[in-house]
């Protein structure tokens, strides 16, 4: 049987620049194999990642790609790859006036966490930094990990069976994340209390000097991302044919047939290519369906390499084939 126990340490005062969370950590009372999860926003503060001006340029500064803005609400990649509202950027906890970018590298922010509290105190702990984030489908926020040190972020299933004999492919448990949330609920929002010991899951933890692949291991890929872009977003990237890694790899025939048929622009497969029979009338109707053939490829990843442009390249088909990777 496991049994977590799991607590907010009490009493820690304002974190500002130049404190130091090392000697902090080493100062709890700590078993080996805890896990101990610490909030961005005091390792921010800590490293001097506080900014005074605009929370606006804050977040363009931030900001690598925009996936979706609705308003002045932005979903964006920030630097260190992970999709999130305002590029992390929070104007919560601080002095007016100011905000707060995430750490500047987590995972690294973390191992030292890590490494410093076994140097000092001889525990081996692993060290997970948190930050809160909303998620795509459903309504709220939790706790995510953004930096981890000391344990394996991804429980990945893959191979294994469960108790009917079937067998696992895409079961991967976040336990980062999980862990995260857990402490999350024990810290609160409005508590002062940004750190949390979790005790019970020292099987998790990775022996001293092997510090796992960090958070970044629980970042989708953008071209495995089936919501790389926004609705809006993913139109305006197929009309200017650009952004192609967003809409992941190259769809299958049958299902880029299925999407030509459902636009009224019927198909047939030949080897691995797709043929389209135009719709008869003048040039400017088969240019038209040769631009919806292009935007549609776009989509899935296809591509057209012969178009009809002039009456006097009149043909009967576009041919269209998978974008080279």
């Amino acid at each position: 049987m496991v049994r977590l126990e799991a607590w907010a340490v009490e009493g820690i005062a304002e974190i500002v620049g130049g404190t130091d969370l090392g000697a902090l950590l080493c100062g709890l009372d700590l078993n080996e194999g805890d896990v101990v999860l610490v909030t961005s926003k005091i390792v921010s503060k800590s490293e001097g990642r506080v900014r005074a001006g605009d929370r606006e340029e804050a977040i363009r500064h931030e900001t690598v790609r925009v996936v979706a803005q609705r308003g002045a609400t932005m979903i964006v990649e920030n630097h260190l790859g992970m999709v999130v509202a305002a590029a992390g950027v929070d104007a919560s906890n601080v002095t007016p006036g100011h905000v707060v970018l995430l750490p500047t590298d987590p995972d690294a922010s973390a191992l030292a966490l890590r490494e410093r509290v076994h140097e000092q105190t001889g525990q081996n702990v692993a060290v997970v930094i948190t930050d809160t984030a909303g998620r795509a489908w459903r309504l709220g926020q939790t706790d995510l990990a953004v930096g981890a040190a000391g344990i394996d972020p991804l429980d990945d299933h893959a191979g294994r069976t469960d108790s009917y004999g079937n067998a696992l492919v895409v079961t991967a448990p976040a336990v980062a994340d999980e862990l995260a949330s857990l402490a999350e609920l024990v810290t609160g929002k409005l508590g002062g209390r940004p750190v949390t010991v979790v005790r019970g899951l020292g099987h998790r933890v990775l022996p001293s000097g092997d510090h796992g692949p960090g958070a970044p291991a629980l970042i989708r890929r953008r071209d495995e991302d089936m919501f790389a872009l926004g609705a809006r977003e993913a139109v305006i990237a197929a009309v200017r044919g650009r952004d192609g890694d967003c809409f992941g790899t190259p769809a299958q025939p049958e299902e880029m047939l299925r999407a030509l048929d459902s636009c009224g622009l019927p198909g047939s497969v030949e080897g691995i290519s797709v043929r389209v029979q135009l719709p008869g009338g003048d040039v400017r109707d088969e240019v038209a369906a040769v631009e919806r053939v292009r935007l549609v490829a776009h989509a899935h990843r296809w591509r057209p390499f012969s178009d009809i442009t002039s009456p006097d390249e009149r043909g009967d088909h576009v041919t269209i084939s998978p974008t080279a990777p």
